[in-house]
């Protein structure tokens, strides 16, 4: 069983005052959904297993490790809380898959549909001082119809789908502020006017003004104070330009220069809530064609990362695991990772942002198209957006990957619509940044990349297969085809997003597997990958994302093993990703 995660579990968005309520738990199974009539929700009903949250049942971490599917979960814990001293608290998810009930004394709390999203809710009226009890019940059948991303819907792991996690799959605590708070702001850097901007989303509407301070490298560049406008309030924040915002100041993934930022409301002069958080000063752009980072060429040498671990599946064992990943990818010559099928643990942005490491927020996928199904990723999305439109490392969005979830979209008027919806409705939501709305193949025409997947086994015909005169009517490498019947390229950039995945010869057969021939040893592999990195630089792509960063399960095709061990040569991967022997 794995330590506890005692950080502070939200470090882009920060109050000092916070209890972690991680650790110990009681727990146990519900498999009749009979536990609200049996008394569980009063708290006063001892629950008959032990679990080490935020690390589900399914795997060692927890303390459990039993992978038989159950739909029902319940939790409960007792904490100790002085008084609040005119306080309030706000109890914190960053993660629960997938229906969401919590008990707080007895008293029905709180509610939330979805696995990927935070949410919280303000407890202070359940709240006593002294002993407290709080309880959770997560429902997670095996329903396709609701975004999983990788986490197997059959009871078994099957093809490139996993174990799943059920229930509270990340961390816990309370935090506590005034007399109202600050429960969703934006920022969006503007490098060309030297400004940010956004909305401060207030719970209560009871604070009457807000104050910004910035600070860069330990110096104050700016503060202001300004009245709000009940719960919805746009701000925009401009710094000196030429003097001290320059481009030596701008965000990169060479240079991950980052402002600090704090925010404090006031209500009646007096504070009611402070928060710190931070952003790089940098802004993503289309022109031509081709992708931009701060108008200029930014070559996307992306990693896909799957966000798995050995001992506790989607759930990260530590901060300090995300951080290491990061920089064993940027050691092998990555600059970035395309996250697939998750939204991570905030610690991942975080040290992506602090490390100079582009990153891709993309939607878990659904599996059976129907109303349910569009409800269920549209809700989710909103979310998810909500939260990744705040961190700088993210440069792109993926709402749908490889037609999952959609699987007649190549030619299903309801599906493209859809698809196109999508699209539409993170653009409203963050217009700031490109979005790759089906990818891999099946490009809708409301896309800002055309994404290509091609896990061919050598790069030698790359240049002659990927021309753009074929691009709208082409199927890669015998696979689906490229774009939507009815669609044609217009101009958009094109990235390769999936290739490689090579396994080694030791490690497949018995169910294990990679993409094609497993390598016989390690030059093999090396010959391999310098074959596909070659015939990638000879085309005219923005960037490309290998699969993958670590073994996963069955599908030990990383460059990690499933222990998050380098299996190959650093700088050798190194010089070949980087373009040095290509």
């Amino acid at each position: 069983m794995l330590p506890e995660r005692r950080e502070y579990p939200r470090p882009q968005f920060a109050r000092e005052q916070w209890l972690s309520l991680n650790g110990e738990w009681e727990f146990c199974f519900d498999d009749a959904d009979d536990g609200v009539r049996r008394g569980l929700a009063s708290g006063k009903t001892p629950l008959a297993m032990s679990i080490n949250v935020p690390f589900t049942y399914e795997y060692p971490a927890s303390g459990i490790g039993d992978p038989t599917p159950h739909a029902v979960v319940w939790y409960r814990r007792t904490f100790e809380l002085a008084r609040l001293a005119g306080r309030r608290a706000l109890l914190c998810f960053n993660g629960c898959d997938y229906d969401t009930d919590v008990w707080v004394n007895g008293q029905h709390a709180a509610s939330h549909r979805g696995a990927f999203a935070p949410f919280s809710a303000d407890v202070t009226d359940y709240l006593k001082a002294g002993k407290n009890v709080v309880v959770v019940r997560c429902r997670d059948a095996l329903d396709p119809t609701v975004p999983r991303g990788k986490q197997s819907w059959t009871g078994e792991r099957f093809g490139c789908w996993y174990l799943p996690n059920t229930g509270i799959w990340q961390s816990v605590w309370l935090e506590f502020f005034g007399a109202d708070c600050i429960v969703r702001r934006s920022l969006t850097p503007d490098p060309k006017t030297c400004s940010f901007s956004g909305e401060i989303v207030t719970m209560y509407g009871g604070a009457d003004e807000a104050e910004i301070a910035v600070t860069y490298r330990d110096r104050e560049v700016k503060r202001v104070r300004f009245s709000l406008d009940g719960k919805f309030t746009p701000y925009t924040v401009r710094m000196l330009e030429g003097d001290f915002v320059d481009e030596s100041h701008y965000w990169t993934p060479e240079h991950p220069n980052l402002f600090y930022v704090e925010y404090t409301l006031y209500a009646d002069g007096k504070v009611a809530d402070r928060v710190r958080t931070r952003f790089g000063m940098r802004k993503v752009s289309l022109q031509d064609g081709h992708i931009l980072l701060n108008d200029r060429p930014c070559y996307q040498r992306l990693i896909l990362d799957q966000g798995y671990w050995k001992e506790s599946g989607l759930t990260p064992p530590s901060a300090e695991a995300l951080k290491k990943d990061i920089e064993l990818a940027k050691a092998m010559g990555f600059n970035g990772a395309r996250k697939h099928q998750k939204f991570e643990d905030p610690y991942f942005y975080y040290y992506a942002e602090e490390l100079g490491f582009l990153t891709w927020c993309e939607m878990p996928s659904a599996y059976c198209f129907c109303a349910e199904e569009v409800a269920a990723v549209t809700a989710q999305w909103q979310e998810i957006v909500a939260q990744a439109q705040n961190f700088t490392s993210v440069v792109c969005y993926v709402p749908l990957n490889e037609s999952w979830g959609v699987r007649k979209i190549l030619n299903d008027a309801r599906q493209q619509d859809f698809a196109r919806s999508l699209y539409r409705l993170t653009k409203a939501l963050d217009p700031s940044r490109p979005v790759s709305t089906n990818d891999g193949w099946e490009n809708s025409d409301e896309t800002d990349i055309i994404s290509i997947h091609d896990y061919a086994k050598f790069g030698d015909d790359f240049a002659q297969r990927y021309r753009p005169e074929y691009y709208d009517t082409m199927f890669p490498n015998g696979g689906r085809r490229l774009m939507q019947e009815g669609c044609v390229r217009r101009g958009q950039s094109v990235m390769f997003t999936e290739f490689g995945g090579i396994a080694m010869k030791k490690d497949a057969g018995g169910g294990n597997w990679g993409y094609n021939d497993a390598a016989r040893d390690e030059d093999e592999f090396l010959a391999r990958y310098a074959s596909l990195m070659r015939g990638i630089a000879q085309c005219d792509f923005d960037g490309f994302c290998y699969t993958q960063l670590t073994d996963v399960q069955q599908e030990v095709n990383g460059l990690l093993d499933e222990d998050h061990v380098p299996k190959f040569d650093i700088e050798a991967v190194r010089e070949l990703t980087a373009g040095k022997k290509n």
